[in-house]
């Protein structure tokens, strides 16, 4: 009798496992979808810095300076809008570059900086024109001819993806800028270090840089 049992037993237990190996089969669908949204909310930071863009480089923005950059899309300084508009333009809706705009107004460049045709900005954040001595910093903003120098020198034509940003490169002042590393460490002219890159806007690519570059000449 016991052994009968027991045999009895081992049979239910065998049917029930196989009752949940056949119905894992028709509902493994549907669970894995309900827990696909656990997974993708698991690792925001990776979606946002290694996303997809749409050209040819796979990586979207990243470096820690991107934190700062508004998330709503409805934000004007916010990466989706700024890949709307030229660059100038988007600039201007960015909290970090507040400064930045301020120079270029005062050079003249925004309507040729919007105009032009696929550009890389290397640009500087406001903390990065406030390393410079104030006194420094007013005597640029007051002679056009100088800042629109400093300013074109941050500016190289092409858009340059990650993949293509280390190298030397011509400058639309004239002068050539070398940018080392690879991946998300990037220096531009053994100055200044891209602390929010691949930033799209409809005619430029933007890397954010933590101080000014200064032209050789």
């Amino acid at each position: 009798m016991r052994a009968t049992k027991l045999t009895a037993l081992t049979a239910a237990t065998l049917f029930a496992v196989s009752l949940a190996a056949c119905g894992s089969d028709s509902e493994d669908n549907s669970d894995s979808a309900a827990a696909a949204p656990a997974t993708t909310s698991a690792a925001p930071s990776m979606a946002s810095s290694m996303a997809p863009s749409t050209g040819s480089d796979a990586m979207a923005n990243f470096g820690p300076g991107c934190a700062a950059v508004p998330t709503d899309p409805s934000d004007a300084g916010s990466f989706q809008a700024m890949a709307q508009v030229p660059v100038a333009t988007a600039a201007s809706g960015n909290p970090l570059l507040s400064t930045l705009v301020t120079a270029v107004k005062k050079a003249g460049l925004v309507d040729s900086l919007n105009s032009a045709d696929g550009i890389t900005v290397f640009a500087p954040t406001n903390d990065a024109f406030g390393k410079l001595p104030k006194a420094t910093l007013d005597k640029v903003l007051a002679d056009k001819k100088t800042l629109t120098s400093i300013l074109t020198y941050h500016v190289v034509p092409g858009k340059l993806t990650p993949a293509d940003l280390a190298g030397t490169h011509k400058t639309l002042e004239g002068d050539e800028v070398t940018v080392t590393g690879s991946g998300e460490d990037f220096t531009v002219a053994d100055a200044a270090s891209v602390v929010c890159g691949n930033v799209q806007t409809a005619n430029a690519n933007v890397y954010i840089i933590d101080s000014v570059l200064m032209p050789k000449s």
